[in-house]
């Protein structure tokens, strides 16, 4: 496994690391094989959420008894100091352990938010204490949105930033990284596989790997997924021009619009499962899988005839996508 620094934190984490979303799926005898597994194979630096359900709890499991081996990161939609503090005693209890190495204010999507978690009584007052207590080491921020993540990079408030980049989303990457690099802050580079959109993960991996990122955090449910990244993450050789060749034909394919698989639209208030029917579409729209598609999409207890057209989903949606007009288009296909 190779190693980089985690921007001036000090620290040095595995060039591919553990992204904890999909471990909330799988059971706790499961979790604990994955999360050996990585730690075995070199993979120091795993990343939880207090949103992702039980993930913190999972990774908690062995990371609490290793925990000298490993780099946990967890971060909060906490805006607020009193919310940021009970936040940070949830991840303790849940995850086990004495401290977390980072703890990251999460998923800001517009400046009147940046600035309540800076100003005072904000989520980051709480962090800056927790740090000086020692229960946190270090403190970063996590965004979809590049331009707001140019301005909390100008605030020298964070140690790390993270956000999604991949083959298909370049757009104002290169200078996030230039910044960050001038400012010797860390970069932890989530949604590595849009979602699940790329057919090709190894290629998709070492893509990202050739820019100066500190991590990358694809999303492991397999003892499979994390042998095959763990190789990735051993590599040092950059992409053939034939494999260059193979990645812009999916970037091509997959256009702009598109769902990662994010979830942050989630709920429903119809209790529609949104990213399920875009995973399902793409199924059968860009692999071919027509009939499996239809199938599984019949066997969905709630399907998208049921929207209310509310869009509270595309409110919530951090790429700005046009998902009523998405279901209809992936109704029509499924139906």
């Amino acid at each position: 496994m190779r190693y980089r620094s985690l921007g001036n934190t000090g620290l040095w984490v595995s060039a591919i690391g553990f992204g904890g979303i999909p471990i909330q799926r799988v059971d706790e005898s499961m979790a604990i094989q994955l999360v050996n597994r990585a730690l075995n194979l070199g993979i120091n630096f795993f990343d939880t959420a207090r949103a992702y359900t039980n993930s913190e709890a999972k990774l908690g499991l062995v990371l609490r008894e290793r925990q000298s081996e490993a780099i946990i990161a967890t971060k909060s939609m906490a805006r607020t100091r009193d919310e940021m503090e009970s936040d940070i005693e949830k991840s303790l209890r849940a995850l086990g352990t004495e401290y977390i190495d980072l703890y990251q204010i999460h998923n800001v999507k517009d400046t009147p938010t940046l600035d309540q978690v800076l100003n005072p009584g904000g989520a980051m007052e709480a962090l800056l204490d927790a740090q000086k207590s020692g229960v946190i080491k270090h403190i970063g921020i996590t965004d979809h949105i590049k331009s707001l993540l140019k301005k909390a990079l100008a605030t020298n408030a964070f140690e790390t930033i993270q956000m999604p980049f991949n083959p298909v989303e370049l757009e104002e990457v290169p200078e996030l990284l230039e910044m960050a690099s001038a400012q010797g802050t860390g970069v932890i580079i989530m949604k590595p596989l849009a979602g699940g959109a790329f057919k090709h993960a190894r290629l998709a991996l070492q893509f990202i790997l050739e820019y100066p990122v500190s991590t990358v955090i694809p999303g492991m449910d397999s003892l499979q997924q994390v042998e095959d990244n763990a190789v990735t993450g051993s590599r040092s050789e950059n992409l053939s021009p034939e494999e260059r060749s193979f990645i812009q034909g999916e970037v091509d394919q997959l256009g702009s619009t598109f769902c990662r698989r994010c979830e942050y639209c989630q709920p429903c208030p119809q209790g529609i499962d949104v990213p399920m029917v875009f995973l399902l579409d793409g199924y059968y729209t860009r692999y071919g899988l027509t009939e499996w598609a239809r199938e599984r999409y019949q066997g969905m207890k709630v399907k998208p005839d049921v929207c209310s057209e509310c869009k509270e989903c595309e409110e919530r949606c951090p790429y700005n996508l046009p998902i009523n007009e998405m279901l209809v288009a992936a109704r029509t296909r499924l139906e």
